[in-house]
């Protein structure tokens, strides 16, 4: 029989204007050319498998994963031996939440987490409720989206064994005190996990300062490539995650199954580019940030800033647009700019965002609200052109 063949070349498939504008960086990052450079040798020529350890082309892998695994560490003052890959972030968080949930005594499978979480947190969460009967309570957070410490604190009392807060949220950019938590749950004897997925590419993080045993780390959202991602797992966390998968015993046991070379070489790559680009990256994209506002805000009088305005990931911005719905808002700028209503795991669905609707917004609030994302190689001219399309796309959006 003959094997049956695809035609990509005929298949309709939309072409960008020169000229358009990504703004969904939180979303995802654009692959750093550097990167790219990294990872060819091991697309092409070194593409042995990293476990094999009787020749040199599973000797020249293995060498270059354990590398990437040193400058990922070293990207969030780790030590290598404390970061198992993962595919991403999500996988991380289940690894995490699972695995500790699985792991911890039958009392103290209490779970918080905060209202604002992903939806790769919470519904790990609520697994771990139906998989190892595990109590999940919700912690509340304030209109800017920062939990309450003194309800952290309250809940803390009644037997939690694990908390899970991410440290940026990826919708509304609201940057928890993550610190703080990690006194709290510590003097509880709470293990304490943070997704970090959107602050890695932005804040100079450092796992003992923030005080957590588990972070979650995603590389597409740091300039490296997708289908990568890594857990951090504090080498004196008395309680370990049990693994949840079998099969090789790969990632200290964790994650089982061949780690794809080139996707950890990159994401190592991308850490290595992080830690001499987030300052200057941080300083760079505030002041874009506070420019593209300011003149979304002089040309349309019903936008309004949401999340904390000081405390946030310096690249992004949730903006509400009082009577335009943000579906169509977004609409009219396409193909010229690229912004999203929200997290992109939940693009699509009929249902407000749980962030937005969590901080005090109504129904109808919460579906006039875009985010936007910056990144390195958004420009000033960048944002000056997509903040006149913005505008002009919301008063279309109002004289319909």
């Amino acid at each position: 029989m003959a094997a049956l063949k695809t035609d990509f070349s005929r298949r309709s498939m939309p072409s960008l204007p020169p000229d358009a504008i990504y703004l969904d960086h939180n979303a995802s990052t654009p692959l750093d050319p550097a990167v790219a450079d990294v990872m060819h040798e091991y697309l092409t020529r070194s593409f042995g498998n990293p476990h094999s350890f009787e020749h040199a082309f599973g000797w020249a892998a293995g060498e270059a994963v354990e590398k990437a695994r040193g400058e990922v560490a070293a990207a969030v003052g780790a030590d290598p031996d404390e970061v198992v890959f993962a595919s991403g972030a999500t996988e991380a968080n289940n690894i995490a939440i699972l695995g500790i949930c699985r792991a911890l005594p039958r009392g103290r499978r209490r779970i918080l987490v905060s209202a604002i979480e992903h939806k790769a947190v919470l519904e790990p969460a609520f697994a771990a409720k139906d998989l190892f009967g595990a109590v999940v309570e919700i912690l509340p957070v304030n209109e800017d989206g920062i939990v309450d410490i003194p309800g952290l604190r309250h809940a803390l009392e009644k037997g939690v064994g694990f908390v899970s807060i991410m440290l940026i949220n990826n919708e509304i950019g609201t940057r928890q005190p993550i610190e703080e938590i990690a006194s709290a749950c510590r003097e509880a004897g709470a293990i304490l996990h943070t997704d970090a997925a959107q602050a890695l590419a932005v804040e100079d993080l450092d796992v003992q300062s923030l005080g957590v045993d588990l972070m979650s780390l995603s590389s597409h959202k740091a300039y490296g490539p997708m289908g990568i991602g890594a857990l951090y797992v504090a080498r004196d966390l008395t309680i370990r995650p049990a693994p949840l998968l079998f099969g090789g015993g790969q990632e200290n046991g964790l994650r089982p199954g061949t780690v794809p070379t080139p996707s950890c070489v990159g994401f190592g790559a991308a850490c290595s580019l992080l830690m001499n680009r987030r300052s200057s990256d941080r300083v760079r994209l505030s002041a874009l940030r506070t420019r593209l506002f300011d003149r979304i805000a002089d040309g349309a009088l019903s936008a309004t800033l949401v999340g904390d305005p000081i405390r946030r990931h310096p690249g992004n911005l949730s903006i509400r647009f009082a009577g335009v719905e943000a579906e169509r808002l977004i609409a009219n700028l396409q193909p010229r700019v690229a912004l999203s209503s929200g997290s992109a795991c939940t693009s699509g669905t009929p249902e407000p965002s749980h962030v937005l609707t969590a901080i005090g917004l109504s129904v109808r609030e919460a579906r006039e609200v875009v985010r936007i994302g910056l990144g390195r190689s958004t420009t000033a001219s960048d944002v000056d052109a997509a903040a006149a399309n913005i505008v002009q796309a919301a008063a279309a959006c109002v004289e319909v």
